[in-house]
């Protein structure tokens, strides 16, 4: 898989930092043991940062940034990070999906970044760009149908769009049956550290809920 920044979006974040994981893995339904890191990371936040004072978490910060230079209202369209910490701030539940998408959101919860988890068997070519979403641009956002991701940083493939921080795209969603999975970690505040360390926090994660034996993880 080849990842390409594009020109447009190095001319609004020029210090972007990208890593990407893919991995062979067996999907599972809900794991308790997960579900305890995702509670203590909760009362971690509640403890530490109100629904104001997370906007200043680097990652979080340097994400609504990109937004507002991209043209996006980032508390109309809330980075996915964000979305989730506040659910937990305002005492909400989050929505259990399944062991490898509650896995992700562990990592975006821990890390404040936008975090992409892909069905790597369902894009279209070998190639994914991120660019910003267009006019019009079609895309329809996991569990929220069509979603105007005008002004939105967004990953396509060959076919489209497949995902933007609000949300990933239907086609290329996780599901049960998925044997293979990209994550993609945005680093939009250029730590060029943190962002590797939050990819081997998915590589930890992966190894102890989600790799059959034999399983492969690959980063870059």
């Amino acid at each position: 898989m080849n990842i390409i920044v594009s020109d447009e979006i190095k001319s609004v974040c020029p210090s972007f930092v990208g890593a990407g994981v893919i991995a062979d893995v067996v999907n599972a339904g809900r794991n308790d043991e997960l579900w305890n890191e995702i509670k203590e990371w909760g009362d971690k936040y509640k403890a530490e940062y109100t629904t104001e004072t997370i906007k200043s978490i680097p990652s979080i910060e340097a994400t609504r940034k990109v937004y507002r230079a991209c043209g996006k209202d980032p508390s109309r369209y809330r980075p996915s990070g964000e979305a989730l910490i506040r659910r937990m701030l305002h005492n909400l539940k989050l929505y259990q999906i399944d062991t490898l998408v509650d896995l992700i959101n562990l990592v975006s919860i821990a890390y404040g970044y936008s975090i992409g988890g892909f069905d790597a068997n369902k894009f279209e070519g070998d190639t994914l760009t991120l660019g910003i979403g267009k006019e019009n641009e079609p895309y329809e956002g996991i569990g929220r149908g069509l979603i105007n991701i005008h002004g939105l940083p967004v990953y396509r493939d060959k076919l489209g769009g497949v995902g933007t921080p609000t949300s990933d795209n239907e086609r290329t969603k996780i599901e049960i049956s998925t044997t293979k999975i990209l994550v993609i970690v945005n680093g939009y505040d250029g730590d060029r550290k943190n962002v590797l360390a939050c990819a081997h926090y998915v590589q930890e994660l992966l190894k102890k809920y989600a790799c059959s034996d034999g399983g492969k993880i690959i980063e870059f």
